[in-house]
């Protein structure tokens, strides 16, 4: 899969990352159909040191459930569903009070081998408390894919960009 990938201040690329897997029986893979660049995003880009191994980017996108593990419960593959900024089980003492950032069981996209949410695919921990089923719409499954898929076709391919 391509994926936004930042190494540094300011060298932020577009490159092929190895395609998500289910690690947790409570992870889904789900498939962006929809991602956005969140001002937090954009924080590193001026400050980020140097990395070998660059940092997937993004946190916030809309996708088509591929996967799940034997855990997700809540959630079936062809499903629309959004993230929030992080991952959280919905369940810790934090998550009651409303605290999910401080989930005692989550944690951040593009760290700790999470997918940034500005990539193809993402796998997402702790999916049942993370992923908010969307109601059937015009983007349901069937659609959502063939979207994505008519989206990536269009696209310049990485070794095109500057």
């Amino acid at each position: 899969m391509r994926a936004a990938v930042m190494y540094s201040a300011g060298d932020v690329r577009v490159e092929n990352r190895p395609d998500p897997k289910i690690q947790q029986p409570t992870d889904a893979i789900v498939r962006v159909v929809l991602s956005c660049v969140c001002g937090s995003d954009l924080w590193p880009y001026k400050s980020m040191p140097a990395t070998g191994t660059g940092r997937p980017m993004g946190h916030e996108f809309l996708g088509v459930i591929e996967d799940t593990g034997s855990q997700a419960r809540t959630l079936k593959t062809g499903d629309l569903v959004v993230t929030p900024f992080t991952y959280c089980d919905n369940t810790c003492d934090f998550c009651r009070k409303g605290l999910q950032p401080s989930c005692r069981h989550g944690g951040r996209y593009g760290l700790d081998g999470v997918d940034g949410g500005q990539g193809e695919a993402v796998r997402v921990p702790q999916a049942d408390g993370t992923l908010v089923k969307l109601p059937p719409s015009p983007l349901s499954s069937t659609a959502a894919r063939s979207a994505a898929w008519a989206f990536r076709s269009t696209r310049t391919a990485p070794s095109a960009l500057p």
